[in-house]
Order: C-alpha cells, then sequence, then structure tokens
C-alpha cells in the first residue's frame, strides 16, 4: 500500500528536522501498535544522515552489540573498545553531534526501561550536558501508551521536560480511509466501508492487510478475518498483552462485557461481583482503551455514564473474537462467521453511530459531538453536535434501516432536550422529502433530520 496523508505529522518532523541543524531537538511520538509510526518516521527522514535503531527486549549488553554495528553503518561513526551500556553509547553519539548534524531514531523507547531500570536517568544526565552544543535530533518513539505517558509526562520521572516536541499519532480519518477504499476498490458499496471501518478503525497496518491482499468486499473482509491463519485472531492479545501489567484477567473479562453490551459500572460490577471502579478509571484515564459517555452537556458530576471501546478493531475483537478462543483452537472458525453474520446488523448499528459522530468532529464545524439520552433512557438522539461560538448544533437519527427513521420522534426527542439546548439552532444533515415535518420542525425553532450512510 502506498504512503497516504500524515502531512500535518510529516511537517512536525520536517520542521524539528530543520531546527536540529542549529541546536538539539528531542522529538517524542506516541501511537498505539501498527498505526504508522515508523513508516511515518523512514518516510520523513529519506534523504536525510540517521540511524534507525529498534529497542528489543534484549540485554543491555546485547543492545548496545546492534546498535554499535548500526550507529557504524549508517552515520560511518567510529566506535573503540567494548561497549557494553546504553550510557556509554549515547554520550558518543551525543559528542559525535556536536561536530555534525544527524538524526538517531530509538524506536520502542520504553523497552530500554527492561534492559536497565536506571537508563533513563541516564540518558536524562548525558542530555542535559550536551544538548546546549549538540545538533542531534532525537526521535523517541513508544507504543504502550501508559509507560510512554509516565516516561515522559510523569513529573517524578527523569526525563520530564526534556522533549522538544510531542505529539500522538493517530488513526487515518475517515475521507483517507474512503480514500484508500476507493483508490483500491472503485466500485465499493457502503456497507464495504461500514466494514473497513469497523475492522480496522484507520489504523494503517489493518488497511495494508486488506489492500494487499485484495479483501476490500464486506464478504471478503470478514471471509479473510475468520481464516486459520488470518493475522487478526490473536492481534487483540498481540495489541494489549504488554499494557496490562497486573489483573490482566479482570481488565479483559471488563472489556468483553463492554463490548457485549454492558456499558454501565452497576452491570459490570453485577457480573464481576466486584467494585470495578479503580479498573475502569485505569482504562479509560492510563490506558485510553475506554472512554466514558455521558448525555452532551450533562451536568458536571453526573452519573449517567456508559463506557465504550475506543478503537473500533478492539470493540469488534472482544466481541466476536476474544469469547471464542475455543472455538479459534478447535479450528471451528466456520461457527465464528456465522456469528458474525448474525450479529451483524445490530452490532453495526453502533459502530455507525460511531462513524457519524466522528464524521462530524472531523468536519471542523462542531466543537462538541456526542449523542443525548434522558436519565430513564427512554429518549435518545443518536447524533448531536454543537457549536459553542455560533450556537449552532445538528441532531440526527441514525438507523442501519431506513423503516425506523421517526422524524416524528426525533421532534419529541429534541423538545425534550434540557433548557440548556434552548440557544442552539439545530440545522439539517440530510432531511427526506417530508415536507410537513420538516416545517414542524422548523416552527418549533429547531430543525431535525435523519443520517444515511454515505
Amino acid at each position: 500500500m502506498k504512503f497516504y496523508d500524515r502531512e500535518e505529522e510529516m511537517k512536525i518532523l520536517l520542521d524539528n528536522e530543520m531546527q536540529s541543524r542549529d541546536h538539539a531537538m528531542f522529538t517524542v511520538l506516541m501511537g498505539r501498535r501498527r498505526i504508522g509510526k515508523t513508516s511515518l518516521l523512514l518516510h520523513s527522514l529519506k534523504g536525510t544522515e540517521h540511524a534507525y535503531l529498534f529497542v528489543s527486549k534484549d540485554n543491555e549488553s546485547l543492545l548496545c552489540q546492534k546498535f554499535r554495528k548500526i550507529l557504524e553503518e549508517s552515520l560511518h561513526l567510529s566506535i573503540y573498545g567494548t561497549i557494553t551500556n546504553f550510557r556509554d553509547l549515547f554520550e558518543i553519539i551525543m559528542k559525535e553531534s556536536e561536530k555534525r548534524h544527524f538524526t538517531v531514531v530509538l524506536d520502542e523507547f520504553q523497552n530500554l526501561y527492561t534492559a536497565n531500570p536506571s537508563i533513563f536517568s541516564e540518558i536524562q544526565d548525558i542530555w542535559d550536558r550536551y544538548h546546549a552544543t549538540s545538533r542531534l535530533n532525537l526521535i523517541a518513539c513508544g507504543s504502550i501508551h501508559s509507560l510512554m505517558k509516565r516516561i515522559f509526562e510523569d513529573k517524578s520521572e527523569p526525563l520530564y521536560g526534556r522533549p522538544s516536541s510531542k505529539f500522538i499519532l493517530h488513526p487515518f480519518r475517515l475521507s483517507v480511509i474512503k480514500q484508500i477504499l476507493s483508490d483500491s476498490h472503485p466500485e465499493y458499496s457502503s456497507e464495504d466501508l461500514l466494514c473497513l471501518y469497523m475492522l480496522t478503525g484507520g489504523v494503517a497496518k489493518y488497511l495494508e492487510l486488506f489492500v494487499d491482499r485484495g479483501n476490500l468486499t464486506k464478504k471478503n473482509m470478514l471471509d479473510a478475518v475468520c481464516r486459520q491463519d488470518s493475522y487478526f485472531l490473536s492481534e487483540g492479545f498481540d495489541l494489549i498483552n504488554n499494557e496490562f501489567q497486573r489483573d490482566y484477567n479482570t481488565y479483559f473479562s471488563i472489556l468483553q462485557l463492554i463490548a457485549s453490551g454492558m456499558t454501565q459500572r452497576t452491570e459490570i460490577d453485577g457480573v464481576l461481583q466486584k467494585s470495578m471502579g479503580v479498573y475502569l478509571k485505569k482504562l479509560e484515564s492510563d490506558y485510553e482503551m475506554i472512554s466514558r459517555q455521558q448525555p452532551l452537556k450533562a451536568k458536571p458530576g453526573s452519573k449517567i455514564t456508559r463506557y465504550q471501546i475506543k478503537d473500533p478493531f478492539l470493540r469488534f475483537w472482544f466481541r466476536f473474537i476474544y469469547p471464542y478462543q475455543n472455538l479459534i483452537e478447535s479450528n471451528q472458525l466456520s461457527l465464528i462467521r456465522e456469528n458474525i453474520e448474525h450479529q451483524y446488523n445490530q452490532f453495526t448499528g453502533r459502530t455507525l453511530e460511531a462513524y457519524f459522530q466522528q464524521k462530524a468532529m472531523e468536519s471542523g464545524r462542531f466543537t462538541c459531538v456526542g449523542n443525548w439520552w434522558d436519565r430513564k433512557g427512554e429518549k435518545e438522539i443518536d447524533l448531536l453536535a454543537l457549536n459553542d461560538f455560533d450556537h449552532t448544533g445538528m441532531v440526527a437519527e441514525i438507523k442501519r434501516e431506513k423503516n425506523r427513521i421517526s422524524l416524528p420522534g426525533l421532534q419529541k426527542k429534541v423538545e425534550a432536550l434540557p433548557v440548556t439546548f434552548h440557544k442552539y439552532y439545530f440545522q439539517l444533515p440530510y432531511v427526506p422529502q417530508q415536507a410537513e415535518i420538516r416545517n414542524r420542525l422548523r416552527s418549533s425553532g429547531v430543525a431535525s433530520g435523519a443520517c444515511k450512510f454515505l
């Protein structure tokens, strides 16, 4: 698959590389695994003098042997004597960068801790001593979110405050997903696009797998997921095993319950027979795997809360793959495929809501996007998007089947919105040819409509 998008990220990296020709720069790039961090870095460094160092989970001496060879070959460094610790190697790099400019990438940076727990303090010491006279473009890249956050954002950690630039690489935007699909499968259907979004969420590696193998129809994508040699069957484990340092089973149980539709804490506590507040907070804040959803503009401290797995692929994996490891081990993948097909429309109804909420946010028109439901859960608006600067907004009903869309029903929900929303004028994303209903809605001071998938 060719290189797509990333214009803003490329600009950051190129600007930092240019600045480092005069003074040292320390860039931190974070992002979940498979998101395309390495491809982005290598693409941005084409034509520059650089060394790419992948930090595997080897002991420090072995790592230094590997790094030494790469540095000698890539940067033509002259390294004499035996180097058994990263401190000495890093000091050589910093001293050399006083003479000339170059880039060093340390990929999976957080793994250095495995080699030597004191290594970040040593990096801090050497960086502080040399960076004022150095012209090194140092890039630290990591995929274990919780560890990278702690290394660079915890005030008690030695490398806090050292980076000159820090950013997160996010999944591709919806427009890019559509472009990738259109380039490889111009005759794609709405179902194909929805399925691709559900299975990839814009993650570069997943998109590449489907594109390179030509699996770009809904049927072919789901068939590919349920093959015996499928990359995706174990991907959930590979993706998050390293994040959870303890209580592995508890976190997996919570994520499975949320994926199955138990989105309220009371439901989760009831099934697991234990208060899960601490674990939910860590999943939300430390690991950033779930989001806490509340009705848009809910009062501070409101207990009306639902939880959702943020990553579309993980939502799918915990719903359809993880609970059925026995079927995978016994090679009964056809049963998993049948179960996906059976529940597909129901499951993708929520996926469609997430799609349009993301689309609304990416439009650049709104300051906050979400949905709204009343305390009893009897009235719910699928999409509510607001602009707090000009007090405009959009309200929409999102359903897979047209016959389930009711504009009179949506009108009642809009009328039930709390007084907080009375200052907003709601515009239409899409209005069926029902003039009478449309006029009634507008005469009430709001406009509302139904979204269809395009």
